[in-house]
């Protein structure tokens, strides 16, 4: 999650953050990218959720770097506070390459998305190394939640390609995420249209460390998510996708992108 969302975090993950690291790490692992040691990046870590959860999946001697350049030194402390062998936080990238980059919808937070794409696939990825990229989809979908996270834009499966493609990278999988979640973003989104009309700001919705569901809400919505995040997984094993809240893709460079 977000560093501004984790200040409020209440102990219990929100589903849609569970099930997203699940789908990536199943993502990861079916592209053989969890099967030996790796240097991973994790860019736009946040407090290392999704980090953990991959340093836990990879061999004994993988590294995982989680670099966020919002990190207080208050953050530092306390991710510091509980050492784990392998896992490090920074706020500037390592003057090295690693074999996986991942930023999970980091880039819609950034004006100049090319450019600062661009340079971690120059700057940070190892010839041969893969990117794993997910960003929010479909512009007429934004709302009071992504002017509340700070979000530049979201991002047609066409403008994802096309950015992907400019900074030299070639699409090895990916698709949609989370297809069931379009329509109550649509609800939401018309909701906010009406409340235009009447004179009335939207209120952004409670942020992803506000979950306060209990075990069986918690395991209901998580079980859904689920289910939609194994026909996302079915249907890009088959090269085919269907509209989702979420784009996402893994990649490698073209020749010579990463040198």
């Amino acid at each position: 999650m977000d560093l501004h969302e984790v200040t409020s975090a209440s102990g219990r993950r929100h589903p849609w953050e569970v099930t997203r690291a699940r789908f990536f790490r199943r993502v990861l692992s079916d592209a053989g990218a969890l099967a030996a040691p790796r240097a991973v990046l994790d860019v736009g870590a946040g407090d290392g959720y999704v980090a953990r959860g991959m340093l836990d999946a990879l061999p004994a001697g993988s590294e995982v770097v989680c670099l966020d350049p919002n990190y207080s030194d208050e953050d530092l402390r306390r991710f510091a506070a509980e050492p784990r062998v392998g896992l490090s936080f920074v706020r500037e990238a390592p003057a090295r390459r690693f074999d996986l980059v991942t930023l999970l919808d980091v880039i819609e937070h950034v004006p100049e998305d090319r450019a600062f794409l661009g340079g971690f696939v120059a700057r940070s990825l190892a010839p041969g190394g893969l990117v794993l990229v997910s960003v929010p989809a479909w512009q007429p979908l934004f709302s009071a939640h992504d002017t509340a996270l700070k979000h530049f834009r979201r991002y047609s499966p066409a403008a994802c390609r096309a950015l992907l493609d400019d900074v030299g990278l070639e699409r090895v999988c990916g698709g949609g995420l989370f297809h069931s979640l379009i329509a109550p973003r649509l609800l939401e989104v018309a909701g906010e249209k009406v409340l235009r009309l009447l004179g009335r700001a939207p209120t952004p919705p409670s942020n992803l460390g506000e979950w306060h569901g209990g075990a069986l809400v918690s395991g209901a919505v998580e079980r859904a998510l689920s289910v939609d995040n194994a026909l996302s997984h079915v249907l890009a094993r088959r090269g085919l996708s269907l509209p989702g809240l979420s784009v996402w893709a893994l990649c490698r460079a073209r020749d010579g992108a990463a040198s």
